[in-house]
């Protein structure tokens, strides 16, 4: 089933509106540098899943999901503000774990990209282990003369 237009142009208007509210500035000093990647909203436009990221350690991802937890509220309210729905869509917020797989999957194909060089290096100086030629070949009788 397709995706409900709807839905998709009201989560592009969320993620504007609680970028701006968090661009322009929240008084709670445990807000990182956080960026709002995604929003995802339900069919009945009841609920707005909110897929953020953010830069710093794993303390500072805790407290900005904290402090993105107690603004909720505000967030919500904001949102009723600039949209035209009848009802505002609840908000959660979701860490978006997208660099650290995308991280990971770098070092995998760095790894991968070392043993193939690796072998390639070992290819060049190696020597096979039996005959170079292992296949059985037909004998060739040779014409006797008589």
């Amino acid at each position: 089933m397709g995706e409900n237009p709807r839905a998709r142009k009201l989560a592009d208007r969320i993620q504007e509106v609680i970028a701006k509210r968090i661009e322009r500035g929240m008084r709670d000093p445990r807000l990182g540098f956080v960026t709002i990647t995604d929003v995802r909203v339900t069919g009945d436009l009841q609920h707005a899943s909110v897929f953020y990221t953010v830069y710093g350690s794993d303390e500072e991802r805790a407290d900005s999901a904290a402090a993105l937890e107690a603004a909720k509220g505000m967030f919500r309210s904001e949102v009723g503000k600039n949209i035209t729905a009848r009802l505002t869509p609840s908000l959660e917020f979701i860490h978006d774990a997208l660099p650290e797989n995308a991280k990971h999957l770098d070092e995998l194909l760095a790894q991968a990209r070392e043993r193939d060089e690796s072998i390639e290096a070992l290819k060049s100086t190696a020597k096979y282990a039996g005959d170079e030629d292992p296949y059985v070949k037909p004998r060739v009788i040779a014409d006797d003369e008589d």
